[in-house]
């Protein structure tokens, strides 16, 4: 059984912040999720969680915003098989020092997003608990053209599951059973989960028309409400919330304007 969270080719595996004051960045996510923090060459700053690496924070001049990114095999092959859709390459691959080697990208409706190809940072490795990233979600205007890449890029399953759109890399849950979570398949069938749901990766949401094209990153939360009232007080703002019959979702969005969901799982009794 591995000890670290390892992220196949066509799994979202990092996300990160870029923030115009990246100490009161770190303030306000440190109080929200009980994060830590570690500074790194460049500016760069590792957010960890109970000691676990869990997203990074970088200075930036223009609007804080949450970027996700998607672990490859090859950066420099990924990057072109983006293009080969018809998606841009933002900033070209480049080597992050022994750490690995990553690209900005853009699908082409104008969702953008990163690759990463993993060195000695393997990725987030801790996900799916209070304070952690739970999943990040494509919303899109144009779903068939965005699902059409996205399988051609990264092998990507979508999936129509009535109250959603799964985002699946067929064999994720069998990876995750093999190293890190060898109870996936027994604890998902104990709830019900839907077919295949070990594997999700991602979400699907559709937008209407004239919506900006967006990754959006989601994390988990033990009480949402609690949460929310906490990132008021720290000087956030609430966007909507949702209850549905797994989860009780808030939108919310930071001080400086990166926008990011609160969900707290409520599965069916």
């Amino acid at each position: 059984m591995a000890d670290s969270r390892t992220y196949p080719h066509g799994v979202p595996s990092w996300i990160e912040t870029e923030q115009p004051d990246p100490g009161a960045a770190r303030a306000f996510y440190g109080d929200l999720f009980g994060w830590t923090f570690e500074d790194r060459p460049g500016g760069y700053t590792i957010a960890r969680l109970a000691g676990r690496e869990v997203a990074g924070i970088l200075p930036g001049t223009g609007t804080a915003g949450w970027s996700t990114y998607v672990a490859v095999d090859d950066a420099d092959a990924a990057a072109e098989r983006v293009v080969a859709g018809g998606g841009r390459v933002l900033r070209a691959p480049e080597d992050a020092g022994p750490a690995g080697r990553s690209a900005l990208v853009a699908d082409p409706q104008g969702a953008t997003f990163g690759l990463w190809q993993a060195g000695h940072r393997l990725g987030a490795q801790a996900t799916n608990e209070p304070g952690a990233w739970n999943f990040s979600n494509l919303h899109t205007p144009e779903p068939a053209p965005a699902t059409d890449f996205y399988t051609s890029a990264f092998g990507w399953s979508f999936d129509d599951i009535g109250f959603g759109v799964m985002i699946r890399v067929p064999g994720y849950g069998d990876h995750l059973a093999d190293t890190v979570d060898p109870t996936i398949h027994e604890r998902q069938d104990g709830i019900s989960a839907p077919p295949g749901f070990a594997d999700a990766v991602a979400w699907l949401v559709p937008e209407s028309p004239g919506q900006t094209p967006r990754w959006h990153v989601v994390f988990t939360v033990a009480d949402r409400d609690a949460t929310v009232a906490t990132a008021e007080r720290l000087g956030g703002t609430v966007e909507a919330q949702e209850d549905s019959d797994w989860t009780r979702l808030a939108v919310l969005r930071d001080p400086w304007g990166a926008t990011f969901s609160a969900s707290q799982f409520t599965p069916p009794e």
